[in-house]
């Protein structure tokens, strides 16, 4: 049994391509009429102003009628942090509360659900001159190099990273260098309460996870080829005329994006203009497409390892010919038992 005025509060996660936007959509109108719903992203892409074909941000007709939070918050050239989006989406709750709204916390971010529902590591913060040292040295000698010294002073962490994982192995080197600790030892550390689950006792974790990784995989195929078709060329064609982007940023380095830059790299390298699709040798192009479907087959991978370390989370199968109404009476049934 809940306080009188506990914020309603549900949270839907899932793998890349599983449908939690439809998901997340269709309750918001089917609550609608009683009590409003309010979605808040999370999600580390959909932040980035610029970036919406390839980050699969939800339409403007998507969003018609049903407020949306934490999109389009910050320039790619900008960073975002757990403990900021911790401390955005507690301020959103309780917005949302007080106008008698429901919170709808949708996305793949995993990290940013678990700072939510686990509490954060007390660490230090980032530190731009000492990350653009390790830029520096990876551009001589490689991630792997990077990797390899990593596993020399955490190899708690680096067994745990692939030798090729830049964001990460530069946030664990960068932790080493600053605090003379390994990034381990800060997560060893007891934890600060869960934040959300202080302001919010009530809230449930639900997922979209497919039983069948075949289906999965054909939605991330079909889902890369649309984003082909809509344009997603023009988007980063867009953002590299900027200017003051790179693949270095943690904007760049979202999944789609990177491959694309990449192949744009590449072209540059061969001398090659590039204004549309034609424009790029067809196997370059290809290789492209293939990376990053690859690159979505591997996140989603990782985002279900993340949701299975999850136990107090209620699964559907996204892939069940039913996913959306187990969806919706899940959603209702929870959100009823707090508020009883």
């Amino acid at each position: 049994m809940y306080a009188v005025d506990t914020p309603l509060c549900l949270g839907l996660a899932g793998p890349t391509a599983s449908g939690k936007t439809g998901a997340a959509i269709a309750l918001a109108q089917q609550l609608g009429a009683a009590r409003p719903v309010e979605i808040i992203s999370v999600d580390s892409a959909l932040i980035y102003r610029g970036m919406d074909i390839g980050s699969a941000k939800p339409s403007l007709q998507e969003q018609a009628g049903i407020p949306h939070h934490l999109l389009d918050i910050r320039d790619p050239l900008d960073a975002y942090s757990a403990a900021e989006f911790v401390r955005d989406a507690l301020v959103l709750v309780a917005q949302i509360h007080a106008r008698g709204g429901i919170s709808l916390l949708v996305g793949g971010t995993m990290l940013y659900f678990k700072a939510l529902m686990d509490g954060i590591d007390d660490m230090p913060a980032a530190d731009p001159a000492v990350r653009a040292q390790l830029d520096a040295e990876a551009a001589i000698h490689g991630w792997p190099h990077m990797h390899g010294l990593l596993a020399q002073v955490d190899p708690v962490t680096a067994q745990r990273l692939a030798p090729g994982d830049s964001q990460r192995v530069q946030r664990a080197l960068e932790v080493w260098r600053v605090s003379g600790q390994p990034l381990s030892y800060f997560h060893a550390q007891q934890k600060r309460p869960s934040p959300l689950l202080q302001l919010a006792p009530g809230f449930q974790l639900l997922s979209l996870e497919p039983s069948d990784r075949a289906w999965l995989h054909a939605r991330i195929a079909l889902r890369y080829d649309q984003m082909l078709a809509q344009g997603f060329l023009a988007e980063v064609l867009q953002l590299r005329a900027r200017g003051d982007l790179d693949l270095n940023l943690p904007s760049m380095r979202c999944v789609g994006y990177r491959q694309m830059w990449e192949m744009l790299d590449s072209c540059t390298q061969q001398g090659i203009a590039v204004q549309t699709e034609s424009d790029v040798p067809p196997a370059l192009w290809a290789e492209m497409r293939d990376k990053g479907i690859a690159a979505s087959r591997q996140l989603a991978k990782r985002q279900i390892t993340w949701l299975r370390s999850m136990p107090a989370r209620q699964a559907i199968a996204c892939d069940a010919p039913d996913a959306l109404e187990q969806w919706l009476q899940a959603a209702s049934a929870r959100l009823a038992a707090v508020n009883e």
